[in-house]
């Protein structure tokens, strides 16, 4: 069974595609697939565009059509921890949905998706890693050094740091310091993007593995549009590099 490779955008998926073998391609809801093999693993590799919808369609043809066993999304993401730098590297042990839940009072309440509190109540909020397969990670990841941003991407010889933590997923690009301190501050983000919460989502109904790895491509303030366009192609490569080095494992 084939490991499922999504990233949102070209800059994303270039770093994969470039040195995958025997390769074919699949035309399927407006989305190319490419099987092929990377590092001696069986993969499908696939761009989803942009937003929770994009990412579940994909999600759904590689579990469904291709059969495969766990879906990982590399990427870039948006930097809500503080304590993180541009080029620093999250893997979610949980997402959250940010963006669903009930409008009360002229605010969001977040709240599970799929779920409304007075109609099917749950106490569950987000979707946790596979606890196995989060030790597993650790395990081979362990000792893994990233390379450190260039100076022309803005990089001043700091070591990228590897953290795990909650990401955050929802349609928006996050682009203000104020909603960046509150979403820390509500839900202990480190990271925020627009796809993971639904591939975790998807993959959880069909029963197989998932995993996020993002690179902090800008910390989701002010700037964050330059830095986005300034950063991401280079730190898309430290996510490509730590999926590369956990595929023996998933």
């Amino acid at each position: 069974m084939p490991i499922g490779l999504i990233s949102a955008i070209p800059q994303e998926l270039a770093h994969f595609r470039s040195v995958m073998g025997d390769v074919r391609g699949e035309d399927i809801a407006h989305t190319r697939f490419e099987t092929g093999t990377l590092d001696g693993c069986e993969i499908v590799l696939a761009e989803t565009g942009m937003g929770k919808v994009n990412a579940a369609v994909v999600t759904t043809v590689l579990a469904h059509r291709f059969g495969c066993r766990t879906v990982v999304f590399s990427g870039v993401a948006g930097g809500l921890d503080p304590q993180l730098h541009v080029g620093d590297v999250v893997i979610a042990d949980r997402l959250i949905q940010y963006d669903a839940g009930l409008v009360e009072d002229e605010r969001l309440q977040v709240y599970q998706p799929g779920h409304v509190p007075f109609i099917n109540p749950t106490d569950r909020l987000g979707y946790d890693v596979d606890s196995a397969v989060l030790e597993k990670v650790k395990q081979a990841l362990r000792g893994l050094e990233l390379p450190p941003l260039s100076r022309r991407a803005g990089g001043h010889g700091r070591a990228a740091q590897l953290v795990y933590g909650t990401v955050l997923s929802g349609d928006q690009y996050l682009h203000s310091e104020t909603t960046r301190i509150r979403l820390h501050d509500e839900f202990g983000g480190r990271a925020i993007e627009m796809e993971g919460g639904a591939v975790a989502q998807v993959c959880e109904a069909f029963g197989i593995g998932w995993l996020v790895i993002r690179a902090l491509s800008d910390l989701a303030g002010q700037d964050s549009q330059f830095e986005f366009n300034q950063f991401a192609g280079e730190v898309a490569a430290s996510s490509a590099m730590v999926l590369r080095t956990l595929l023996p494992v998933l």
